[in-house]
């Protein structure tokens, strides 16, 4: 049976019975009304107090330093939401200075001062408008128009001008405007989108007459272009690379006057990661690596405010490395003694001292760290943690740590069977254990060894070992492996989630015929597409905000977001294409689909729509299927409200204690 029939059958089935079979799916309303359950049985009350220490994990990330350099904004949650804080010392308290009820996005402290530039949506909408906050006072003043969407803030160094990313022209597309600080009147166009791709700021040079821009094509071609504010012209950075190269801008370069000479980016020109390089502004100057002897993508860059210090950071297999880097040399200096995990929000304090970034494990939840550094530039002191986030009264001890493996899958490099990572989390005891397969959405994305209390929670609670692959088309492993499930490769991804079930089946003390798969959006259709393809070897699947079919998804994705979704995914309006995005989609096969599903979605989903949770949902219990409908009406691509997290958690777990 072909989707629009089963679509059909599962409107007529409602209609022609009338209030009696409407009746049949069970409704009910959760959080004020703001949740609908479908089909849901009731949560046990020992279940949600079982659940309640892994609801009350915090955690805490770096925004920036203050003016003077001496405390440090972050973002946490002590309610229902993320909001901005202050921390004035190692362990002291936060003080908090958002009362929003609205998690806070993107948030950048204008220099000179303590006015916060960020950013805040409505229910997940994505729809980001533009507030300056004085952290002194509390009070926030509106400087967007109230309906474009909005992101990408960058200060000029004086702070007398915003550069950001918005909507506003014509609502699809991502142009590049500019303000003068406290007259949003001001705005004025500087870069526009003619071709659907992503355009956004990076940064001023000191002078403010010169704009890094950058433009986001693909995760395979990304380029970097100067906007002279003085002639009006806009230059690539660089020459067209062919094939395309992906590069992303990250600072400029001042010489002793001030002036800027050159710009630091990001380049796998001419490799598979990408590197720290340098262009000069001196015109026939050829581009210098600056990290070739690291075999890793550096993910992050920073330099100080005087331009003395910088610090980078490289990606190596999941895990990062700090690296402190002399701008003067152009060398850098591995930083040891920092705990393995995860590193990202590089900040120098104003007098390029200390250095704040955020830093995960498996262990422990983010929390803000802060470097001391000496007076030559690749000297590092003692490393101290500012903040150190609640665990809900968990013992952190018994939290497992994963272990990276490599599964062979079912296609060859060199004469060898491919090998795909993965991280895996197993429970104490021989087991055998039942296994959740948890796929990151993306697609271009990449798990790695993070701190997740549901991951704990799974281990402790349910005894099941948890696998985190990254299959073909994850980042993090050169430019290669993440194009390998382009265009018609798409489901040799899927493939290789079957490669994993094999693997499992070989693990003495892993119950291969108790398997769940898990994932939320593009990660949502892989647990989809697994279970059209796999539905034998499983038990159950949550899917959170998945694609169910990439025709109706690209045709109601928000237009800002279409061209560059039909870059990864492919020109629904080509007949060829479409035919192939048609074949691939699990709703052109959801008879296939044998197992219980739980489907989870927001209401306001600019990603997602919510339209393709409902289609599948309609057309799986049309065919039989037995499904746990979740719908939060005040959330968009996932769950950022504490109360929807915690039901979603339970909902979850009363699932899988169900079916797995």
């Amino acid at each position: 049976m072909n989707r629009i029939s089963l679509l059909l059958l599962a409107a007529l089935s409602i209609l022609s019975a009338g209030p009696l079979a409407a009746a049949e799916v069970a409704r009910r309303e959760a959080n004020n009304g703001q949740v609908i359950l479908e089909d849901v049985p009731e949560i046990p009350v020992a279940l949600r107090e079982q659940l309640k220490r892994y609801q009350n994990v915090r955690s805490a990330s770096v925004v920036d330093w203050t003016s003077d350099g001496r405390r440090l904004y972050v973002n946490t949650r002590f309610a229902e939401v993320n909001q901005v804080h202050q921390v004035a010392s190692p362990g002291g308290a936060r003080r908090q200075l958002t009362w929003f009820d609205e998690p806070v996005g993107e948030v950048v402290r204008q220099p000179g001062g303590e006015q916060l530039a960020l950013t805040r949506d409505t229910g997940g909408s994505e729809f980001s408008q533009i507030f300056v906050l004085d952290s002194e006072t509390g009070q926030s003043v509106m400087v967007s128009d109230g309906t474009s969407r909005n992101s990408q803030l960058v200060w000029s160094e004086d702070g007398a001008r915003l550069a950001f990313q918005s909507t506003r022209r014509d609502g699809r597309a991502n142009d590049v405007w500019v303000m003068q600080a406290g007259d949003p009147a001001s705005a004025r166009l500087a870069v526009k989108s003619e071709d659907g791709t992503w355009w956004g700021p990076v940064a001023f040079d000191r002078s403010g007459e010169r704009l890094l821009i950058q433009q986001y094509i693909s995760i395979n071609d990304a380029r970097i272009y100067l906007l002279d504010f003085v002639s009006g012209t806009l230059t690539p950075l660089l020459p067209a690379a062919e094939p395309p190269a992906s590069e992303f801008a990250q600072a400029f370069r001042h010489d002793a006057k001030g002036q800027a000479d050159g710009v630091y980016f990001l380049t796998d020109r001419g490799g598979e990661f990408n590197q720290l390089a340098y262009q000069s502004l001196t015109p026939g100057q050829a581009w210098q690596p600056l990290s070739a002897d690291i075999d890793w993508s550096v993910t992050e860059f920073a330099l100080s405010l005087d331009g003395r210090h910088g610090a980078l950071v490289s990606n190596e297999d999941g895990l990062s490395q700090l690296y402190l880097f002399d701008p003067a040399r152009g060398v850098h200096r591995r930083v040891t003694g920092i705990p393995a995990g995860v590193i990202g929000g590089l900040r120098f304090n104003a007098a390029g001292d200390r250095l704040a970034f955020t830093l995960n494990n498996a262990q422990t939840p983010s929390d803000a760290y802060v470097l001391a550094l000496g007076a030559e530039p690749l000297q590092a002191g003692a490393l101290e943690r500012w903040t150190a986030s609640e665990v809900g009264g968990l013992d952190p001890g018994r939290f497992v740590l994963p272990e990276l493996i490599h599964y062979p899958t079912f296609d060859t490099v060199d004469d060898q069977p491919r090998q795909i990572p993965a991280f895996v989390y197993r429970p104490p005891g021989p087991g055998p254990h039942p296994v959740i397969v948890s796929i990151h959405g993306g697609p271009e994305g990449q798990a790695r060894p993070v701190f997740s209390s549901t991951y704990q929670l799974w281990l402790a609670e349910l005894g099941a070992a948890v696998i985190v692959p990254n299959v073909r088309g994850s980042s993090g492993y050169g430019k290669t492996y993440v194009a390998l499930d382009n265009g018609v490769k798409r489901e040799d991804s899927v493939r290789d989630i079957g490669a994993l079930l094999d693997w499992i089946a070989t693990q003495p003390d892993l119950d291969a015929g108790r398997v769940a798969l898990y994932g939320g959006s593009y990660g949502g259709y892989m647990v989809l597409a697994g279970a059209v393809h796999y539905s034998a070897r499983l038990k159950a699947a949550v899917d959170i905000v998945g694609i169910s079919h990439f025709v109706t998804f690209l045709e109601n994705t928000q237009d800002y977001r279409r061209d560059l979704r039909r870059v990864e995914y492919g020109d629904e309006r080509d007949p060829q294409m479409r035919a192939h995005l048609e074949n691939i989609s699990p709703l052109s096969h959801v008879e296939k689909i044998r197992i219980p599903l739980f489907v989870a979605q927001g209401h306001n989903d600019p990603r997602v729509p919510v339209s393709e949770s409902e289609q599948l949902v309609a057309a799986l219990r049309a065919g039989g299927v037995p499904v746990w409908y979740m719908k939060a009406m005040n959330e968009g691509h996932g769950f950022r409200k504490k109360e929807n997290q915690d039901r979603f958690g339970e909902v979850t777990m009363l699932f899988f204690k169900t079916h797995l």
